[in-house]
């Protein structure tokens, strides 16, 4: 028996087929489903850029440097909604059958989320603003990488391209700000801080590569609630031991207070709302999206805390959401075990009839199996003239 294998986009066109016109290439390219993705991009990044400038008023306005207390706050709202609705549920989902099977698992995966967000804070007390921006991207090569090589994702070359002018759309941005001046930050060990930025990037990429994972093969509100569980537990001790001097020196007032409440919010906000956009996307996609936050923050930065303007702002703008497009605009795929593309090479080796070597979870490349060898007895016989 002889099996043919063709890919969707090994089909010819048409010979007779008109050519698209461009306004109909671009309604394609431009489609509902992609117009939604970026949409919930850009709300990740409005809330990132909220935290932001939230956590520069808190800092800066009323000297209350507490990043692992701010975190702590988000870990709680987390425990209480999720943590207790996983403590609630019946069967195998059931918080001490998590526990149970995969308790080390999220033990580590909460600890490298926590660092990740304690390394950059603290980043920006040794370097200055435009190197936190410019070597946060390192996260983007890290989740691509892991992707890759335990997500077995495969990409295209659009995707690369459009990976490349998300990033430059970022060096764009911290040219213009060396332009004008704004290199925010001590400086004063900026080697020191740069290696904290960097690792703080390698661990938001493990975090994100986990979570995809997690939220597309096990449930979002499992992912959530051993992060709430494992996350305020850690960094409360982190919080006890580090940083209990530094919140007894803050000057609480009603103003404080709401600030705190409005991070947590926007904190919440953001990791509820996360893993909803991964699962439709990626985890490469999300951090491309995120890429857009610190221009948002520039933005509001021009009305609330004066900045100066450069025509660079709005075509690094327009750079990184082109270079989204792009990246949107195919999907990737996902690669079975290597011996599965053997069998594509050999088909002859698995009879027709055999079903396909994949899991139901797991997304396979668009393939057509066509038979050439005798067909099965129940169907009805073709009469040849």
């Amino acid at each position: 028996m002889i099996s043919v294998v063709s890919t969707a986009e090994s089909v010819p066109r048409g010979a007779g087929s008109p050519a698209p016109s461009l306004s109909q290439r671009i309604r394609k390219v431009l489609s509902r489903d992609l117009l939604v993705t970026l949409a919930l991009g850009q709300v990740l990044s409005l809330l990132v850029c909220a935290v932001s400038l939230i956590s520069k008023f808190l800092a800066d306005d009323f000297h209350a440097n507490t990043p692992v207390f701010q975190s702590f706050l988000n870990y709680i709202l987390l425990f209480l909604v999720y943590t207790t609705t996983l403590a609630v549920r019946q069967g195998e989902g059931n918080l001490l059958a998590i526990l149970k099977e995969r308790w080390w698992k999220y033990m580590f995966l909460g600890l490298i989320d926590i660092e990740a967000n304690y390394l950059i804070l603290k980043a920006y007390q040794h370097t200055t603003l435009s190197s936190v921006q410019l070597l946060d991207c390192f996260v983007i090569p890290v989740v691509l990488l892991l992707s890759w090589f335990f997500l077995l994702v495969r990409y295209k070359a659009v995707h690369f391209v459009g990976t490349g002018l998300c990033l430059l759309g970022i060096g764009c941005m911290v040219g213009a700000d060396v332009l004008l001046g704004r290199q925010q930050g001590l400086g004063e060990q900026k080697l020191f801080g740069d290696l904290l930025v960097l690792g703080g990037a390698t661990l938001y990429g493990i975090s994100n590569v986990c979570e995809e994972f997690i939220v597309k093969n096990l449930s979002r509100v499992e992912f959530l609630g051993m992060m709430g569980l494992f996350g305020s537990f850690f960094s409360g001790i982190q919080l006890a031991i580090m940083e209990h001097k530094e919140l007894l020196k803050v000057p609480w007032d009603w103003q404080i207070g709401l600030l705190y409440i409005g991070f947590s919010a926007f904190m919440f906000g953001l990791y509820s709302f996360m893993p909803v956009v991964m699962k439709r996307t990626s985890a490469t996609a999300v951090n491309l999206s995120l890429l857009t936050a610190n221009l948002y923050g520039l933005f509001c930065g021009l009305f609330l805390f004066h900045y100066k303007f450069s025509g660079l702002y709005l075509l690094s703008f327009f750079i990184i959401m082109l270079g989204l497009v792009l990246y949107s605009s195919s999907s990737t795929y996902v690669a079975q075990d290597p011996r599965v593309y053997k069998k594509f090479r050999n088909t002859g080796s698995r009879p027709c009839g055999d079903p396909p070597l994949h899991s139901p979870r797991v997304l396979e490349p668009s393939v057509t199996y066509t038979s050439l060898g005798p067909e099965p007895v129940d169907e009805l016989p073709v009469r040849v003239a």
